[in-house]
Formats: structure tokens, sequence, C-alpha cells
């Protein structure tokens, strides 16, 4: 059984940042790479930034210099700071984490930006 509960979305002017934050529970092994995607309305889930065990950082251009991604292997639990908000960023973020093959999926948190 594996888990992962989101929090940090929420409404925030252009400009603004927010925090998302993930935490993984139930049966953990090898967590190999953590990650945060977003789907806005009427798209594709898109990758938004990943991050592996040993480091290793992936950022969609899109957000390039704006957002943060980090893990805590010690509390399994993954993080994405966004800075410089922008409209177009409103999305539903969901964490995704890749464990011995196998792909799983939070619920979800939704991001709005206002203009």
């Amino acid at each position: 059984q594996v888990q992962l509960v989101e929090s940090g979305g929420g409404l925030v002017q252009a400009g603004g940042s927010l925090r998302l934050s993930c935490a993984a529970s139930g049966r953990l092994f090898s967590i190999n790479v953590m990650a945060w995607y977003c789907q806005a309305p009427g798209k594709q889930r898109e990758l938004v930034a990943s991050i592996t065990s040993g480091g290793w950082i992936n950022y969609a251009d899109s957000v390039r210099g704006r957002f943060t991604i980090s893990r805590d292997n010690t509390k399994n639990t993954v993080s994405l700071q966004m800075n410089s908000l922008k409209p177009e960023d409103t999305a539903v973020y969901y964490c995704n984490v890749a464990m011995s093959g196998v792909s799983y999926w939070g619920q979800g948190t939704q991001v709005t930006v206002s203009s």
C-alpha cells in the first residue's frame, strides 16, 4: 500500500508564490524518482519537474528559473517551490513517485493564479 498526500495548493496573485508538498507513506522500498506534474483544463498532463534519489533534476522549460523541486529522502517527501507565478501556471498539480518500476499518483492539488 502506497499513499501520496499533497498539500499547499491555493489561490494567489500573479507574481506570488506557493509551496506544494507531497508525503509518501505505506510500503516504501526504493523510491527512484519523485516528480510534479500539472494538468490544465483541456490539456494533457505535463511534467513540471522531477528529481531522482541521487539529486538529478529536470524542469519543464516553462518553469525553469521560477520553480524549485526538492526532496527529503529521510522523510519521503517532495516539494515544489513556485515563485513568480503566472496565470498560465493555473492547473491541478499532481505528485508522482516511481518506485521499483511502478508509478504512484497523488490526488492532485489545485493551483489558481489570478492576473
